[in-house]
């Protein structure tokens, strides 16, 4: 019978007396994952991976067989079994020292008098040679040498206490001494020696452990030590003999740790849970379960705490991470009362005991890190007035009867009271800087305190600083890490609890980069996705996020949590990424091609991408293109960053479609500006479509200059067709700068150069032309221009495009006394448009109703068509259009008798157009004002904004005579 070591360097006797040599390290590597996995099934893709860490040989598997052939051929009576689980390698419990460690653990747990336990915990610790496997490093094992480690400190301490106890402190303070070196923030270590101390006549010595753990802690994490360090400090400075309290064995119990001072946020949470578990019927049982760092514990535990006077007979924590079920049964029995040997030996007769135990009684069951839904099952209290709080990395779905509350990132304002609390005021004062923080750590609680953390640690460390190294997605991860904290590892705990198929699948999925994953992705990036899919949906890797606009199920992958995916070499390549963003630039370019463009700029010249997506699925997703920009606009910016300069600005011209067309300027802006660094003609064709959005926005000087700067650089680079569209917006922005005659230059050359390329697309230059015709008081040729485009609208047969030459000819046709013809044209413009998806357009069109309808005198049809006119321009973000109709409602205020609640929306206008530069509008603004002055006896007034007007408005412009007409019939009295 052979006899093995791993709590140290790995040994093996083979026969008793004489040591068995493995030379190879593959052989050795072997033996230890079978040993420390020893009596269950080790599969053979982690055998593999944890003999070929760097991937396999084509051989691995006849390899494999090999090295166990070798294995058996020097170890005499090995015995490994092969099935479809993998390999089993049968010991007794004598025969491995990991097994005989922890029997004799058992036994000093069950053990009644603390003399007997220590004797117990001291001969399990004395088979400890080293660290586990001393001498050999296997990957795949780190976390199981990790939790061995933990598990040897953890029977040291209880040992402690059982000598303590005993009255054996005299021999424990050197031991202890050096145990606190090697784990400085480990607090029941320096309670212990502090008790040890002080029993030893060293109060002062016993003071200076706490000051040090102080100290050490608070440098460190930023924490104050926890209540049994305090109560054994206190107890020392009282001079009393702080012996450490032994489990209660009497009514009522509480085990919960101590909730955390600078818990912040989840209000609704709490609500929630107090309300599922207060329900009064049966044992209810609430999952909380959530992606890693999301502060499961730490939100039970504050759950649990503030349900205390609900449970009156006491709480129960029970950490079940890698735990024996039957061990957490006993110990729960001996924290009830139950006395060692009664303890039964069986696990069902220890759940029947543990229920009994609980019957009749008021008692919270917290079960922290549950893997199995049936451990769960076990230790459920079996009659009512109990109720159980369950942590889970994984959702526990085969729970039957469990609420269900998975838990996500904090909200912004929790976030940012969080890291305030953990790094102090400057929070507050580098707000910006606290909000990248916020944002690279996507408001994970565990993320969060880390930084907060290290920003505790070094005061004088910039939020800047953190927040740039945070921002760098390679180094992310390597710096959420302080202490033993760390996000990779917390998240690696829930991939290494993963199957093959849902490992692969995890990778696979980290590595596209969209923000979240249409179903079709998913089915592209995973062979076979539905059991790996849902594994990682349980697993709270992966978020099932139901169907989108289009009808498409969508998947997230928390950025965090596709930072470590993204890390992890995957050895058999996927054509599914090169797939999906394939399909993704096609359906763009697809989607864009069903919208009407009203950006004016043209497109770049390109081919039809191919789409490797099956039709029927491209016209479902397609349906409503409308739709499918929204639900994909997150991933397309994300896809940006990916693309070269060409391809980028291809896929932003076809998102700019959607985004013009829905005046979301501010998302417009910040992609083109990703393109400013690109070489050009692409930079300037980004710097030109920046220009158009801050026209949008009435900046008009400054978009004048960037527009011949850009008009400069595209005549140098022979680019005439964007040279035509920027010369052509030139033309319109010189207009609402009052700068009629060079405006009609500008749209001559804007003209000249659309013939010169070829293009038949002059309704954009007419609209500039007619403009600047009209200021210029030319009415009879703008007319004619506005005629011509009409008919050229009419001949299209779209009605987007004829329902704004309609408009055009509305005006034209108000201005040369048509005022029947004007009022019919603009109502026909209104309805077309209404009709498509153009509302900048429609907006123009219900203002230019308004101006005709009170020139004409149909005053309510007029504030109505401003005021929806008003609604549409503040949802597009169009501040020129908003604060013109803002001005006619003022001015109708005058009229219905509220003057002097106009002069105050109108001086705020004025000051707005004063700035944008319109000699115009800041004319007609300056007109209204001296009637709303008149209207409330103010004569001085009234006559410096008549001066005023005076001074600015141009007798030739005919448009701003006709404004004219309309906002003082608007003043007149209702």
């Amino acid at each position: 019978m052979a006899h093995f070591a791993v709590l140290g360097p790995l040994a093996v006797e083979s026969p008793p007396g004489r040591w068995a040599v493995l030379r190879g390290e593959r052989q050795r590597t072997l033996l230890a994952v079978l040993l420390l996995n020893a009596g269950r099934h080790v599969p053979v893709d982690v055998l593999v991976e944890a003999l070929w860490p760097d991937g396999p040989p084509k051989s691995s598997a006849s390899n494999l067989h090999t090295y166990l052939s070798r294995l058996r051929d020097r170890i005499d009576g090995l015995q490994v079994e092969h099935g479809p689980a993998g390999y089993r390698l049968h010991v007794e419990p004598e025969e491995l020292d990991l097994l005989v460690f922890r029997s004799a653990v058992a036994e000093g747990r069950r053990a009644a008098d603390p003399v007997a336990a220590a004797g117990h915990y001291r001969r399990a610790l004395a088979l400890w040679r080293g660290p586990v496997l001393a001498g050999l490093h296997v990957p795949r094992l780190d976390a199981d040498v990790a939790r061995l480690e933990s598990e040897r400190l953890a029977v040291f301490e209880d040992c402690v206490d059982a000598e303590l106890t005993a009255g054996r402190h005299g021999e424990l303070t050197g031991e202890l001494q050096a145990m606190i070196t090697e784990h400085p923030l480990r607090e029941r270590l320096a309670a212990q020696l502090m008790t040890a101390l002080h029993r030893a006549g060293q109060q002062g010595s016993a003071l200076e452990v706490y000051r040090r753990l102080r100290t050490t802690l608070i440098e460190e994490l930023g924490v104050e030590p926890g209540a049994e360090a305090r109560r054994v400090h206190a107890a020392v400075l009282r001079g009393e003999d702080p012996v450490p309290r032994l489990p209660p064995a009497v009514w009522p119990v509480c085990q919960l740790p101590p909730d955390i001072g600078d818990f912040t946020g989840r209000d609704a949470e709490l609500a929630e849970l107090a309300e599922v578990l207060d329900a009064g019927s049966g044992v209810p049982v609430a999952v909380l379960s959530g992606e890693p760092g999301s502060g499961k514990s730490t939100l039970a535990v504050r759950a649990a705490h503030r349900l205390r006077a609900r449970f009156p007979d006491g709480q129960l924590y029970v950490p079940l991470a890698g735990r024996d079920i039957g061990e957490v049964l006993a110990d729960l029995l001996r924290a009830l009362g139950v006395p060692g040997p009664a303890v039964p030996d069986d696990v069902r007769a220890r759940a029947a005991v543990f229920r009994g135990r609980l019957t009749d009684r008021r008692v919270l069951v917290v079960l922290d890190d549950a893997v199995d839904p049936e451990h769960v099952r076990t230790l459920l209290p079996g009659t009512p007035g109990c109720a159980v709080l369950v942590t889970s990395r994984r959702r526990l779905s085969g729970l039957a009867g469990a609420h269900r509350l998975a838990l996500g990132p904090l909200s912004g304002a929790d976030a940012a009271e969080l890291l305030h609390r953990l790094a102090g005021a400057r929070v507050a004062r580098e707000r910006a800087d606290a909000e990248r923080i916020i944002t690279a750590c996507a408001r994970l609680p565990l993320a969060l305190r880390i930084a907060g953390s290290r920003l505790a640690i070094r005061p004088h460390l910039r939020l800047g600083e953190l927040a740039g190294r945070l921002e760098d997605e390679v180094r992310r991860l390597d710096e959420l890490t302080v202490s033993d904290l760390a996000v990779r590892s917390s998240i690696a705990l829930s991939y290494e609890g993963l199957r093959p198929a849902a490992r692969r699948a995890f990778r696979l999925l980290g590595r596209c980069r969209l923000a979240d994953l249409p179903a079709w992705a998913v089915t592209t990036l995973v062979d076979d996705p539905d059991e790996a899919v849902e594994e990682l949906v349980e697993a709270s890797l992966l978020e099932a996020r139901g169907a989108d606009e289009t009808g498409e199920g969508r998947y997230r992958m928390h950025d965090l949590v596709r930072l470590f995916a993204a890390e992890l070499d995957d050895p058999v390549p996927s054509e599914g990424l090169r797939t999906v963003l394939a399909a993704t630039l096609a359906l763009a370019d697809a989607a864009a091609a069903r919208l009407p463009r009203t950006v004016p700029m043209p497109p770049p010249a390109h081919a039809a991408p191919a789409q490797p997506l099956p039709d029927s699925l491209v016209e479902r997703l397609l349906a409503r293109p409308d739709d499918w920009f929204a639900a994909e606009r997150a991933n397309l910016v994300l896809l940006l960053g990916t693309l070269g300069p060409r391809d980028a600005l291809l896929l932003l011209d076809r998102l700019g479609v959607y985004l013009y067309l829905h005046g979301q300027y501010a998302d417009m802006r910040a992609a083109y500006e990703t393109l400013l660094a690109a070489e050009p003609p692409l930079a300037t064709v980004a710097e030109a479509t920046l220009t158009l959005l801050r026209h949008a926005r009435g900046e008009y000087e400054e978009a004048a200059a960037r527009y011949r700067a850009c008009a400069k650089e595209l005549e140098a680079q022979g680019d005439r067709r964007t040279h035509a569209w920027v010369s052509a917006n030139l033309a319109h922005c010189l207009i609402g700068l009052g700068r009629a005659e060079e405006a009609l230059e500008t749209a001559a050359h804007a003209r000249e150069l659309f013939t010169v390329d070829g293009s038949a697309d002059l309704g954009w230059v007419r609209a500039a032309e007619s403009a600047a015709l009209l200021r210029l008081g030319r009415i009879v040729e703008a007319r004619e221009v506005d005629r011509a485009a009409l008919a050229a609208a009419r001949s299209s047969g779209d009605a987007r495009v004829l329902g704004e030459a309609l408009h055009g000819f509305a005006w034209s046709s108000l201005l040369t006394g048509d005022d029947p013809g004007a009022v019919a044209a603009i109502a026909e413009s209104v309805d077309l448009l209404r009709g498509t998806m153009a509302r900048s357009s429609l907006a123009k069109s219900l203002r230019t109703r308004g101006a005709i309808s009170a020139a004409t005198g149909a005053r309510d049809d007029a504030t109505a068509a401003f005021g929806e006119a008003r609604e549409l321009a503040r949802e597009l973000d169009e501040r020129p259009r908003e604060l013109s109709c803002t001005r006619a409602l003022a001015a109708a205020w005058i009229g219905e008798g509220r003057a002097a609640q106009a002069i105050p929306v109108l001086r705020a206008c004025l000051d707005e157009f004063r700035e944008m530069g319109s000699r115009a509008a800041t004319g007609l603004t300056w007109l209204v004002l001296h009637r709303a002055h008149l209207a409330t006896a103010d004569p001085k007034a009234a006559q410096e904004a008549e001066a005023e007007a005076a001074e600015l408005l141009d007798p030739r412009d005919a448009s701003a005579a006709a404004l004219r007409r309309a906002l003082l019939a608007l003043t007149n009295p209702a």
